[in-house]
């Protein structure tokens, strides 16, 4: 792996981004390696490695194929785009026998732990009963097989769903031998199909073995009685090209874009390795894939994205121990958080501590008579969402109700265009999507009368209002009444509706105006007091660090003197720990059961410490091409719990990796001492504030 990462270092010690986000999800495999990680989780890992690598291939490798294909130069790329291909495919390949070692691992561990998993030539009598039951009552309904033979659409073959390819075969000779294709139906149905347990044993087979074995049951009007079945899956490209016709709506536009991307060009096919050759050459031929579509043969089981929703079954230490969220210290039950806000700012850190406090914000201010206006952006919202039900009562309350919904958040796009009908059907005003520029902030403003005047409550958070995600995404959400900053979040929702026509700020940093400014305003501040022989230090926590001019500025201030600390999940194209050139930078990445997913900065700024948290990583895109918000942090008890946090994760010696020009992905593991688990011990950090 070493050397594929060295390979790609380009114009001064940059790392590609593609080759650093593979390494990124080679953390997450990690987990689903870690003895120390509970078995049924470790095996929810591989599910999310699984996950990640399909959006990679549907969005990165799909990129780098249209340049090659219109031999078209990229600004982003040092590397030949071919090259860079091949580099990726052999660590892709490199990873999935890691991968497949790993899963096979996972299941004798299980069993040991009497869980099995078996398959369809291992069910005794009563389990194919149970089987043959289960068809009959509720999968049959979903199946319906794909004659290959008569097979004319290719895009109906859907992306990222699994096939099973089927050789029908009669032993009389009677048929001549032909072939299916059945999609397996794990949207409609759990992959996993509990069986009846036997004593402490527990039993499990994947819906493909439920429907091999009833492949005599699916084609027995035909007449075939012998059946071999392989798995095959397409990837495709994820690319929304969006008509220029100006007579159509963005959302008229975007919906068939929805359709386009359904038929998109196939980026990655990958089918069983036990296919015969002629029967893998006539699918192949029958969807048009190429030997440069990245066909990859694999093991008999593909998707296991699914296995990210893998059954509770067991002793419970096979989970992790369960982190119901706390209550805030400052938030008595039944309490008006209005009333509070006008007291203090609050600070609420999930899944720590209760997105309920959010639906709970809304609810009020959806009901409370002096409140004349709630406005709110949407990236992604849960299926289901008592965030959107409160929107919802709030404009049948009379309130006047705005949301920007972002329409173009990737792979959630046709369900907020379901989002926006609701919305409109309930009288909630929709701020169009502003061409060529994602909204990604995260913002809540509510307006309320008092004395004659508009007071403005705001709401900025690092991550999206969904609370099926709050229970797994680390975010920071600052919850204010301070005008200063209230009415300049107002300000924003003014810059949606009258487009192109920014205010000014001057509190809140917003992309893509000011972004890129004050961030290098406030290194280079650093980097003139380092040289002044003052005290410089920069403490960052992002998603992901990609932006060239960004990465340039840092090892510049490295090379000063200025004490530079990060924690940076994913993307990462710098490299720190280079003698003379970055030897005063220390990054760690954290995988752990949480997905840390908070931006927060710190700048030491002469020794009067200025704190921020908001929704942009460093990418070129957030800082230039999106509409992020960053809010400076004010209030000294909650500058406290960021630092406490940070220097939590600092200290994390369980779930922290490190990586310099030498090695990569390596555990930070204690000298001796105590184990810090930084997002146990962040837990405990807000149990033991309750008690104080």
């Amino acid at each position: 792996m070493l050397d594929n990462l060295l390979e790609a270092y380009s114009d001064g010690f940059i790392i590609n981004r593609e080759i650093s986000w593979l390494q990124f999800n080679a953390r997450v495999l990690q987990e689903a390696i870690d003895p120390s990680t509970p078995l049924i989780e470790r095996i929810k890992f591989l599910g999310i490695f699984s996950n990640n690598r399909d959006e990679f291939f549907r969005v990165r490798v799909a990129s780098l194929n249209r340049i090659v294909k219109y031999q078209k130069e990229s600004t982003n790329l040092k590397d030949n785009p071919r090259t860079l291909l091949n580099k990726i495919k052999r660590i892709v390949s490199d990873q999935e026998k890691l991968f497949t070692q790993t899963y096979h691992n996972i299941v004798n561990e299980l069993r040991e732990k009497h869980i099995h998993l078996i398959n369809e030539l291992q069910l005794d009598e009563e389990q194919g009963a149970f089987v043959k039951r289960f068809y009959q009552e509720e999968l049959r309904q979903y199946l319906f097989p794909i004659m290959l033979n008569n097979f004319q659409k290719l895009t109906s073959i859907k992306d990222g769903s699994i096939y099973l390819a089927v050789e029908l075969q009669c032993s009389n000779g009677q048929l001549e031998e032909s072939y299916a294709l059945i999609k397996v139906p794990s949207k409609s149905q759990s992959r996993f199909l509990i069986l009846p347990s036997k004593g402490e044993d527990h039993y499990i087979i994947l819906l493909d073995d439920v429907i091999r074995y009833c492949l005599e049951d699916i084609f027995a009007l035909l007449g075939y009685d012998n059946f071999k079945a392989y798995t095959v899956k397409i990837t495709r490209d994820a690319e929304l090209d969006i008509d220029l016709d100006v007579s159509k709506s963005f959302l008229e536009k975007l919906s068939e874009s929805l359709k386009q991307r359904k038929k998109g060009v196939p980026v990655r096919f990958v089918y069983d390795s036990n296919i015969p050759p002629d029967f893998l050459k006539k699918i192949t031929k029958k969807l048009k894939i190429s030997d440069e579509d990245n066909m990859r043969g694999g093991g008999r089981y593909h998707n296991f994205k699914d296995f990210m929703s893998f059954p509770k079954v067991g002793s419970p230490d096979l989970l992790y121990p369960a982190f119901p969220p706390l209550p805030h210290k400052d938030i008595s039950p039944n309490q008006s958080i209005i009333k509070l806000l006008s007291e203090k700012d609050i600070m609420l850190h999930y899944p720590y501590q209760s997105f309920q406090y959010i639906i709970d914000f809304l609810r009020e201010s959806s009901i409370d008579p002096k409140v004349t206006e709630i406005k709110m952006t949407f990236y992604r919202a849960a299926k289901y969402s008592n965030v959107v039900n409160a929107l919802v009562n709030a404009a049948r309350n009379g309130k006047k109700v705005t949301v920007f919904l972002e329409i173009q958040a990737r792979f959630d796009e046709e369900a907020n265009i379901n989002l926006a009908g609701k919305f409109n059907d309930e009288g909630v005003k929709i701020i169009p999507t502003i061409p060529g520029y994602k909204v990604h902030s995260k913002l809540i403003c509510v307006t309320r009368k008092e004395d004659d005047k508009d007071v403005y409550y705001a709401n900025i958070s690092t991550g999206n209002f969904n609370e099926s995600t709050a229970f797994v995404y680390a975010d920071d959400s600052l919850l204010t009444a301070n005008q200063e900053i209230s009415a300049e979040v107002n300000k924003v929702f003014e810059l949606f509706e009258t487009r192109y026509n920014p205010p000014i700020f001057k509190n809140l940093i917003v992309s893509p105006f000011a972004s890129r400014s004050f961030f290098l305003s406030s290194i280079r501040n650093e980097i003139e007091n380092a040289k002044s022989g003052k005290q410089a230090w920069i403490i960052i926590k992002l998603n992901s660090l990609v932006d060239r001019k960004m990465v340039k500025t840092l090892y510049e201030a490295s090379q000063s003197g200025v004490k530079i600390r990060m924690v940076i999940r994913g993307i990462c194209t710098l490299i720190p720990g280079v003698k003379g050139l970055s030897e005063n930078i220390e990054v760690v990445s954290i995988v752990d059961r949480f997905l840390e997913h908070s931006r927060v900065f710190v700048f030491c700024n002469g020794n009067d410490p200025q704190y921020y948290i908001g929704s942009a990583d460093w990418m070129p895109r957030n800082l230039d091409n999106r509409i992020e918000v960053t809010t400076p942090v004010y209030d000294k008890s909650l500058r406290k719990e960021l630092w406490d946090m940070l220097q939590i994760q600092f200290a994390d010696n369980c779930k922290a990796r490190i990586s310099s020009e030498k090695f990569i992905n390596k555990y930070k593991k204690p000298n001796s001492g105590e184990r810090i688990r930084s997002q146990f011990e962040t837990y405990n950090y807000f149990k033991t504030i309750l008690k104080s």
